[in-house]
């Protein structure tokens, strides 16, 4: 399986987000046919583990009383990568994310075709808005490092054809 490893964000990526006070970015290098960002973005997201499905559902059941999004109100948008929904595309980037009351936040598909394979990075971007926005972030930032790496190594080594559960 290929391994998801910590980068350096790509140059002048925080004008995405800008006033973001968070960035972090994630690659995996795929064996097999060329992707495109949409098609990247899409294996990233179609099957989570199982652990990560559990969190969501948590983090939902949380947040929900409390007014913040849980991903139910993305279902109107009719460009979206499971809950994310799309700002803008390239065949070599994808940016998803949404605004909130406590945070807005990106993240940021690129694709680099390197001879056979596809180096394929995720970074996430983060600006809050008040305390609220600056404690939820430190609270999920541990999970997200953990489930930006699984989703990654998901999409597979071989092909990079998504991971079967």
């Amino acid at each position: 399986m290929a391994k998801a490893e910590e980068v350096d964000p790509a140059p002048g990526i925080g004008d995405l987000l800008p006033g973001a006070q968070f960035i972090d970015a994630y690659r995996v290098t795929l064996a097999g046919p060329p992707l495109d960002a949409r098609d990247a973005a899409r294996r990233m997201f179609a099957r989570p583990p199982a652990w990560v499905s559990r969190l969501l559902a948590l983090r939902n059941a949380i947040v929900a009383p409390l007014g913040l999004k849980t991903g139910r109100e993305t279902a109107g948008y009719t460009d979206r990568i499971s809950m994310f929904p799309v700002q803008s595309a390239t065949n070599d980037r994808l940016v998803l994310g949404f605004e909130d009351k406590h945070l807005d936040f990106r993240v940021v598909v690129d694709v680099l075709a390197t001879g056979g394979d596809s180096a394929v990075s995720a970074t996430t971007l983060v600006r809050t808005h008040n305390l609220f926005g600056r404690s939820y972030l430190a609270v999920i930032l541990p999970f997200h490092r953990l489930i930006v790496r699984a989703s990654l190594e998901g999409m597979g080594a071989l092909g990079g054809t998504p991971r079967r559960l």
